[in-house]
């Protein structure tokens, strides 16, 4: 009798893991497996989740997503990359994800360093990655040069560095132009401020060959650490140069104490670039509202509407999140119009399918109209299209406790092109500056 029981107990122990077994690997073939990979405990992270989790729960709640003749829905699977402190960190999330998780694909990477190794490993697990943050040109030069190791990855947000360069030097010209019909500058002054990275390594040499050909002069660069506290002796420098505009290249936490320290020295230049610290509702509390005046490059503003999905993604995201989205919130437009949208028009999961379908693709999303890039050799390089039509960024700007948007405000780029999205608001010039000005004359 003992021994029965002992085999029924035995049986039913069995019986029990083989269910479970077999439930979950079914379950697994009825689910798409995302892995959204981020520096999950600070704000470029928070965002790639975010604007994953909103998409996977629009299209699950639709039913998911049709793949051939059955619905599939989205699973989102975090990988914290802890990108800023650690690239092992990163990869190591990376492998993760592939090995353990066994994602279909990845979205996000932030940190250029990391999302190069990242890249890497995805690459070679043929994993389908598209990037949400690294602006570096070379990550999708790669594709280019190495099509079939590399053509797994393809570029969502930013536009690459270069790019991100054209249009910060377009608004620190509309800058320049307002500073002098306002202030009677004959000639702008520009002092460089990037932030020690690699992405902005690329920036300096190109800013000091440029800035002459604008008409302008630059008086100096300054590079403080990406995770600067204090940057009152660059910032005193700078002044002393006499600088009308500061240019800012950041994309960490130096943009923070950067923009308070010079609003709380009413330093006499605006500061116009790239201030990914600036573009987040909680910049106006954490600069104690020195931040005023700062103008930077950024992908969404509340109130301004690029095309038909823009307000209602930023509107939900605020909603849901209580802030307007920052750019590495475009894994929403990775999840829903580059693999969603894609997987349903090819049918299958297949990577190799959706790469030849999605290169060719001419495609909205919340900010932009997406058409993949190809190098002066024709090869594709999975990089965004830069320029009226498609992807042009915005530039907003913080008006007494408000992110504005404030270009493209009737951009004219070539004769007969005028570029404007509504909502646009005109730029303001701090006032200490315009007293500044006036008293010099």
């Amino acid at each position: 009798m003992k021994c029965f029981k002992k085999s029924i107990f035995v049986s039913a122990i069995i019986f029990f893991f083989t269910v479970f077994f077999w439930t979950a690997v079914f379950a697994a073939d009825d689910e798409i497996r995302i892995g959204v990979i981020g520096p999950m405990k600070f704000v470029q992270g928070i965002g790639h989740w975010n604007g994953a989790l909103m998409a996977a729960e629009e299209i699950n709640a639709k039913g998911g997503v049709k793949v051939g003749k059955k619905m599939m829905k989205i699973r989102l699977i975090q990988a914290d990359s802890n990108e800023f402190l650690s690239v092992t960190d990163a990869t190591n999330a990376m492998e993760r994800l592939i090995t353990k998780e066994k994602v279909h694909f990845v979205v996000g990477g932030f940190r250029t360093e990391a999302v190069f190794a990242m890249q890497d490993i995805a690459m070679d697990r043929r994993i389908i990655f598209i990037g949400c943050g690294a602006a570096t040109d070379e990550l999708c030069g790669r594709v280019a040069k190495y099509y079939d190791q590399y053509k797994y990855f393809f570029r969502m947000t930013p536009y690459n560095s270069t790019c991100l360069v054209r249009a910060a030097f377009i608004h620190v010209a509309t800058v320049g132009a307002l500073l002098k019909k306002e202030l009677g500058i004959e000639k702008v002054k520009v002092a460089l401020a990037a932030e020690k990275a690699q992405w902005a390594d690329v920036m300096v040499p190109i800013t000091q060959a440029y800035v002459p050909k604008m008409g302008m002069e630059l008086v100096g660069v300054w590079r403080p650490s990406p995770v600067a506290t204090d940057v009152s002796a660059e910032l005193s420098a700078i002044q002393r140069s006499g600088a009308h505009i500061i240019f800012t290249v950041f994309s960490s936490s130096v943009g923070i104490p950067f923009a308070r320290q010079g609003g709380e020295l009413k330093i006499p230049a605006m500061q116009v670039g790239i201030n990914v610290e600036a573009q987040k509702a909680e910049f106006w509390q954490a600069t104690r509202g020195h931040g005023n005046y700062v103008f930077t490059s950024a992908t969404y503003a509340e109130g301004v509407e690029q095309n038909e999905y823009t307000l209602p993604f930023v509107e939900g995201y605020k909603k849901r999140f209580g802030e307007v989205p920052t750019y590495t919130a475009g894994t929403y437009d990775a999840v829903r119009f580059a693999l969603a949208e894609t997987i349903e028009m090819v049918g299958t999961l297949d990577s190799d399918t959706i790469v030849a379908t999605l290169e060719k693709r001419v495609y909205k999303t919340t900010p932009s109209t997406i058409k993949y890039t190809v190098d002066n050799l024709g090869r594709p390089l999975h990089d965004i299209t830069f320029g009226p039509g498609y992807a042009t960024g915005l530039g907003v700007q913080w008006q007494d406790g408000k992110l504005v948007g404030v270009w493209p405000n009737h951009w004219q780029p070539a004769p007969g092109v005028d570029v404007t999205y509504k909502g646009m608001k005109p730029i303001k010039i701090p006032p200490w500056m315009i007293e500044y000005y006036k008293k010099k004359k």
